[in-house]
């Protein structure tokens, strides 16, 4: 695949104390237990950043303060944490 564009969602989420892994179900997010879970999650984004040869755009949604399952602090520290450490800002 030479480009890619992939949208990062709340189940992946970088906070203060690291990354943090979540399931939506139902109508909520709760948080991911087994090890096992979260190791298959954090592979699922490792092998999508890891495909594209030419070029990639991550979409970090903004979030809606309407919307419970789609809060802002859900997309903040994560969108936050990859422009730290230099991903470019479109």
């Amino acid at each position: 695949m030479d480009w890619a564009c992939v949208t990062w969602d709340a189940d992946l989420r970088y906070t203060p104390t690291g990354w943090k892994t979540f399931s939506f179900v139902g109508n909520r997010w709760q948080n991911i237990h087994k090890d096992i879970r979260k190791k298959y999650l954090i592979n699922a984004y490792r092998v999508l950043l890891t495909r594209a040869r030419q070029g990639m755009v991550i979409v970090v949604p903004e979030g809606n303060l309407e919307d419970h399952t789609r809060q802002p602090e859900y997309y903040d520290e994560t969108f936050n944490y990859l422009r730290r450490i230099g991903f470019k800002v479109l």
